[in-house]
């Protein structure tokens, strides 16, 4: 797990210098930089390691392979030593233990398909000095950053947008791409918050020719929206290929020169994946979650009751609204394009607090996408029916609720879906913005590739959100906040439910084995009562946040209204700042909780004021 950069810009020495330490904390403990000259130019690559898998100084990067190939990369490769195996084999020799240079190994051998042989996580890239050019990839799921800028033959790629800004004078930031912040919480690939700067999407590899600076990107991995795999076996047969499976992918991901725990909240993912380890490490486990002073966020006594169970070193971290504050005001130094999930908070304060003791950490991140999961996924189950309901009554109760005085929250809600043609444009509403009203201008949601894994005819509803959230929230939101927050501590998470062949099998099992009524992620229920009791379970699911309602209208109540006074408001262009002024007025009364649009415009003013001097905004 590290920081990655690479330019054909030719910058200073003393500025690839800054350019590395800028985000120096993705990697600590080895700080390089090498130039390789080409016919057309030269070529910089830089890294910040933080060491994993062979902690020598050999397997330092950038690394060479038999003076072919030149490397960095970010990341791990859990089937490393059995690829590294395969190719011994072949004839490939190696000078480190290391799972780098087994890539390099990979790609002399399977070219640019090379990527179909790893199971990891990762975004590297290959200078290929015999072919001139430039070959990388991204990991299927999206779980490690990779940025570019490409203007002619100018080609600078880094794990954070602030490598890449820095002492770049040809950027602006991109209208757009607020807009879409605001709508999805996070920007959505391939775009970032400049026009000119742009993400690797997940499953994606890519080529840059030196000599005539032709660059191409092609898919080397998809889920199966065709449903073309389908499991054929019973409940109980899927039930025991699915232990097998999170045995192993939890065994692999153990694996590291360095001392390993895992996240565990309580909750059915971050438990199984606490009982796999407990399973197959040889060793106690070391387990860590967060406390809370406010009871209706704090799940630590459930984590407790698992940690005894499983016999697990169990760490508590309890959280109060100073160090909150302190993580709010860092905020925008480790996410740095806007970013609002705010359980990036508690990911953060975890990631702090877990490294003093480990520096690879497990969590449960995946099992909601992949299991059906989501409270949400329940949301679509009680109101499809809706939408069997002839178009022209459901225009007609829109009317007659649209003139009810002082109707409730419920019924506010309500009425913009029943205007809508089916369920999948609900659920569409239901992932962005429902109430925009504070918005200048109108973000069309549906201008983003991936409404093909929501809008077709091939698997039932359930199965589509579910692929629909796999290729956006999942890969925008959830895997950026747990890179950022454990990168800005030096730990490294690796996420069991996200190895690929676990996403896979979910994805060829019936619908009932994941969701049978009311009982979601029921598969991996039945695989974790296998070890855990089933009591301990038996509660409302709820997500891993921070009470920041709570603290909006108290303890932060001051520094919200000082940050986003009404002129403060009026500085975000695409937003009416009247509107916005009002309803944190109604925040502060308590009679409306709109903390999630505060805790977003909050994020935004703060990267502006940080990084909008210079630029301008089209």
């Amino acid at each position: 797990m590290c920081g990655i950069y690479g330019t054909t810009i030719p910058y200073k020495e003393e500025q690839i210098r800054q350019k590395l330490e800028i985000t120096s904390f993705r990697g600590p403990d080895q700080m390089r930089w090498e130039t390789f000259p080409y016919r057309e130019g030269c070529l910089t690559f830089g890294h910040n390691r933080l060491s994993i898998i062979d902690l020598d100084s050999r397997s330092d990067q950038p690394m060479t392979y038999t003076d072919r190939i030149h490397i960095v990369f970010n990341g791990e490769i859990y089937n490393y030593k059995t690829l590294r195996s395969d190719l011994q084999k072949k004839g490939y020799t190696f000078t480190t233990e290391s799972d780098t240079e087994v890539i390099c190994a990979t790609y002399i051998e399977y070219g640019e398909n090379c990527a179909t042989q790893l199971n990891g996580m990762f975004a590297f890239v290959i200078y290929d000095v015999s072919k001139n050019i430039l070959y990388g990839a991204k990991d299927r799921l999206g779980q490690k950053p990779f940025y570019y800028y490409l203007n002619g033959n100018q080609f600078e790629f880094a794990s954070q947008i602030s490598s890449i800004q820095l002492f770049n004078n040809n950027l602006s930031i991109s209208q757009k791409s607020i807009q879409e912040y605001l709508t999805w919480n996070s920007i959505p690939s391939p775009n970032s918050i400049f026009n000119e700067i742009k993400k690797l999407e997940d499953g994606h590899s890519f080529t840059f020719n030196l000599a005539n600076s032709d660059f191409q990107t092609r898919q080397y991995w998809d889920i199966d929206y065709a449903n073309k795999f389908q499991f054929k076996g019973d409940f109980q047969e899927a039930k025991t290929e699915l232990e097998k499976l999170l045995k192993d992918a939890v065994g692999i991901r153990l694996v590291a020169d360095v001392p390993v725990g895992v996240f565990l909240s309580g909750g059915v993912d971050s438990s199984l994946i606490t009982a796999m380890a407990s399973k197959v490490s040889g060793e106690k486990v070391k387990t860590f979650s967060v406390s809370f002073n406010e009871k209706d966020f704090d799940e630590s006594s459930y984590a407790r009751q698992v940690a005894d169970h499983l016999k697990t070193d169990h760490h508590v971290i309890k959280c109060d609204y100073k160090e909150g504050i302190d993580l709010i005001d860092t905020f925008s130094d480790y996410y740095d394009e806007p970013f609002a999930d705010s359980s990036a908070l508690p990911s953060m304060l975890l990631s702090k607090h877990t490294k003093k003791q480990v520096t690879v950490a497990l969590s449960g991140d995946g099992g909601d996408e992949s299991f059906l999961g989501y409270q949400r996924y329940q949301w679509v189950r009680s109101n499809k029916k809706i939408y069997n309901i002839p178009s022209f009554a459901r225009k007609l109760a829109v009317g007659i609720l649209d003139h009810i005085p002082h109707k409730s929250n419920r019924l506010n809600v309500l009425s913009p879906y029943l205007k809508l043609k089916n369920i999948e444009e609900a659920y569409l509403k239901s992932m962005t913005n429902s109430n925009a009203s504070w918005m200048k201008e109108t973000y069309d949601t549906k201008n983003i590739e991936e409404l093909k894994y929501l809008f077709h005819s091939n698997k039932n509803i359930y199965e589509r959100v579910s692929d629909f959230d796999l290729k956006t929230y999942l890969t925008w939101d959830i895997n950026t906040k747990v890179d950022r927050a454990s990168m800005a501590y030096s730990l490294e998470t690796r996420s069991p439910l996200l190895d690929y062949r676990v996403v896979e099998f979910a994805q060829s099992l019936p619908t009932d084995f994941k969701l049978y009524g009311n009982n979601q992620k029921r598969i991996l229920k039945e695989v974790l009562y296998s070890h855990v009791p089933e009591h301990i379970f038996k509660r409302p699911k709820s997500g891993f946040s921070v009470p920041l309602s709570v603290w909006f209208k108290n303890e932060l109540k001051d520094y919200v209204l000082a940050e986003l006074s009404y002129a403060s408001l009026t500085e975000i262009s695409c937003i009416n700042a009247k509107e916005v002024k009002n309803l944190i007025d109604q925040h502060m009364s308590g009679k409306w909780n709109h903390y999630s649009m505060i805790w977003k415009l909050l994020v935004l003013k703060q990267w502006l004021s940080k990084n909008g001097n210079g630029y301008s905004i089209v």
